[in-house]
């Protein structure tokens, strides 16, 4: 099942980017109102739908089924590896969520192709 049927639970007539583009905002949003540097219990509640979002991501992106280039998986593939462990240091008070928020928006970019591939 595609990322996007995954994250809203059934499909829509929006296109999977277009879905895809909304979780990361919703998921971004959450960082963005949320301490950075895990004062609260907010920021624990964002960090953790942050790597729920890119757990989801990386088993789509690992499906046989998944029909990206083997390098854009790749990229993709590192992107959720840092962002997991990143949010495991945020949520131990050890860093602040600005790289979780930076890489969420360049791959918000990307879905709206405007940054180069």
């Amino acid at each position: 099942m595609p990322f996007s049927e995954r994250a809203y639970g059934s499909p829509a007539i929006r296109g999977a980017r277009d879905m895809e583009y909304d979780v990361f905002s919703r998921v971004t949003r959450l960082l963005r109102q949320a301490s950075r540097d895990c004062s609260g219990p907010e920021t624990i509640a964002a960090v953790a739908k942050n790597n729920e979002l890119w757990t989801l991501l990386a088993a789509d992106l690992a499906h046989e089924g998944n029909q990206l280039d083997d390098q854009t998986k790749g990229g993709l593939l590192s992107l959720a590896s840092f962002s997991l462990r990143h949010g495991q240091r945020v949520m131990s008070g050890q860093a602040t969520t600005e790289p979780l928020i930076d890489i969420n928006m360049l791959v918000m970019k990307g879905l709206r192709g405007e940054v180069p591939a």
